[in-house]
């Protein structure tokens, strides 16, 4: 069985790296051989972050070839339409927070801000699944990635992977009111699904 590959992008100081884990360790929980590897560079100064994993028996490498992952998962939406055109195959799909955290060009108004529609657009026209996630009274940003981690449960995105697996996952990484916070919000219907 061909493997699952999940690419997940976005800025520093989103959590990226703590959906990756939480991924990574829920897919472990589930019994799944599951691969990944994380680009921290410029994490510390609002730099794009990229993990990527892999899930299946096939997978020999964490490494994910342009053009073929199964499924993006992004916090923000340039990192949404970047990961997208760069990474997502044909009839696969993007999970992205909704949400802009503006990169240089756009600050400096040499380049428009990537808007919904804008994402919505791109993959119509190519054959791509995309479901945007907000929680409109969300007082911490850092807790958008739960949000996504909430989706990707609702939605099923990750065959074989169990409520008790991603909620066992967290568990390992999280502890004492965070953790209830972040379990909280998992389970949650505050968060707002929409699926183009």
């Amino acid at each position: 069985m061909k493997p699952m590959d999940i690419y997940l992008t976005g800025v520093g100081g989103q959590g990226i790296g703590l959906i990756s884990e939480i991924l990574l360790r829920a897919a472990d929980h589930a019994g799944m051989e599951v691969k990944g590897v994380d680009t921290h560079g410029l994490a510390q100064r609002g730099g794009i972050v990229v993990s990527q994993l892999r899930i299946g028996k096939q997978a020999h490498s964490p490494l994910i070839r342009r053009g073929s992952a199964d499924l993006v998962i992004s916090l923000e939406r340039h990192e949404a339409l970047r990961g997208a055109q760069s990474f997502l195959k044909s009839g696969g799909t993007l999970l992205y927070y909704d949400v802009a955290w503006q990169p240089l060009g756009v600050r400096l108004n040499q380049a428009a801000e990537i808007t919904t529609q804008d994402i919505e657009h791109f993959c119509q026209k190519n054959g791509l699944k995309s479901v945007n996630v907000s929680v409109p009274d969300l007082k911490e940003a850092r807790m958008q990635n739960i949000a996504l981690l909430h989706a990707i449960y609702q939605l099923k995105l990750i065959p074989g992977v169990q409520k008790t697996d991603y909620m066992a996952a967290m568990e390992d990484l999280i502890s004492g009111k965070m953790l209830e916070q972040n379990l909280a919000l998992f389970e949650s219907d505050r968060v707002k699904i929409s699926t183009a």
